[in-house]
């Protein structure tokens, strides 16, 4: 790939001026491009250098040294132009090269790569997000390495665009059968990256701001009062998963995420609440009201090596609390529906295998609705944000009111 400077002779005017042309070749292409707003008599161009000498003694100014600031500028900009193709494995295309030119090589830059700077905004994110949130960051650049090796097209900010898009959902779908709500979260990490490097002027493309990934609703697993106070009450043979039932017990009577659950120390327990600071929002001194099945946990620890409370891994926990569920019975069937694209999939399990940590938080907002519980309180100790998945959760609620009221009064 070469760049170089010429007279156009055949487009002298009266004076003797001529326009300066700039010829770029790459690959089997030539391109041809006038540098507009500069001109120069044949006398005064040198061939060698392909700038304009200064004109001679006793002649006019002939603006040679802004001249050829304007063609050292725009000789920059191509070779510029040229590391980004070399070091991106770019094939450079007649089209190619012409968009680039066309858009404003200025506008663009085009010494930012795709991964790299995805891997610094990951590592900038470190001081200000949650480990959960960076991990998600993780698993959206190796996803994409993935399409990328998939796809044998080598990522580029500027090649984010609706052709990606369609790409990215087809390799989802047909290849890797991923469910909708991947993909969603896939396009969500992507779109705040691409937000993030806009805003550092690594790059101009605003088309992935189009993007539109829906996020299909999921089902609402969590205890009923009936099962959560089975659990609680039985007496499991081991320590191990006595302190599993109390971990999930604990976190089903407060809302706590198990992220917040994980930073408790003593100093955090109140007499009648805890006081702690939120991981994911970072909100501090939050007071998360106790009740006597939280407060007769704590009591259980106190004094002893798990105070406040026993902490295990989130691989352990999830293990082991399905083992209790199993041993209590919690094993009504639950069917599960998915999409992977259009297609419809469904899968019918025990309750008790679908149980994890999270399902503790789900357990605390249900309840606490179908007991009475006002909206606004819930809201106010479990920090939900998001008004449309916090209506799901009063749904259930008022849908058990309703049921129960067909069992009872109805049937009289």
């Amino acid at each position: 790939m070469k760049v170089s400077f010429h007279l156009r002779k055949d487009k002298a005017n009266k004076e003797g001026l001529m326009p300066i042309r700039m010829l770029i070749t790459a690959k089997d292409c030539k391109i041809f491009k006038v540098v507009k707003g500069i001109n120069c008599k044949e006398s005064l161009w040198d061939k060698r250098s392909e700038r304009i000498n200064p004109p001679r003694k006793n002649d006019s100014y002939n603006y040679h040294i802004e001249y050829n600031k304007i063609i050292d500028e725009r000789e920059d900009e191509i070779k510029k132009l040229f590391r980004y193709i070399l070091l991106n494995n770019i094939n450079p295309t007649k089209d190619y090269i012409l968009e680039k030119l066309e858009n404003g090589l200025d506008k663009v830059n085009l010494t930012h790569e795709f991964f790299p700077t995805f891997e610094e905004f990951k590592d900038s994110s470190k001081s200000t997000k949650t480990p959960r949130t960076i991990k998600s960051y993780v698993t959206t650049i190796n996803f994409l390495k993935d399409f990328e090796s998939y796809s044998g097209t080598r990522l580029l900010f500027d090649s984010i665009d609706s052709t990606f898009f369609e790409k990215l959902q087809d390799y989802t779908f047909t290849e890797r059968k991923n469910k909708n709500s991947y993909f969603a979260f896939i396009i969500k990490v992507l779109k705040t990256f691409m937000n993030w490097s806009l805003d550092k002027e690594y790059h101009n493309n605003l088309k992935y701001k189009k993007f539109k990934a829906k996020e299909d609703e999921t089902e609402i697993i969590y205890l009923t009062m009936d099962e959560l106070m089975t659990l609680y009450n039985h007496d499991f043979e081991s320590d191990r998963l006595n302190q599993v039932r109390d971990m999930y017990v604990f976190n089903s009577v407060t809302g706590l995420r198990i992220s917040d659950y994980k930073a408790l120390k003593p100093s955090n327990v109140k007499k009648d609440y805890l006081l702690i600071t939120v991981q994911k929002t970072k909100a501090i001194n939050t007071k998360i009201p106790l009740n006597k099945f939280s407060r007769e946990i704590l009591e259980r620890y106190k004094d002893t090596i798990h105070e406040p409370l026993p902490v295990i891994s989130d691989q352990k926990f999830n293990k082991y609390i399905k083992e209790c569920c199993k041993i209590v019975e919690i094993d009504t069937l639950v069917t599960k529906t998915r999409y992977v694209g259009q297609k419809r999939i469904e899968k019918t399990v025990p309750k008790y295998k679908l149980i994890t940590s999270h399902t503790a938080r789900k357990t605390f907002v249900t309840n606490s609705l179908i007991l009475g519980m006002k909206e606004m309180v819930v809201r106010n100790i479990t920090g939900h944000k998001k008004e449309e998945s916090f209506r799901r959760y009063v749904k259930i609620a008022e849908d058990f009111k309703r049921q129960e009221m067909d069992n009872t009064w109805n049937k009289i």
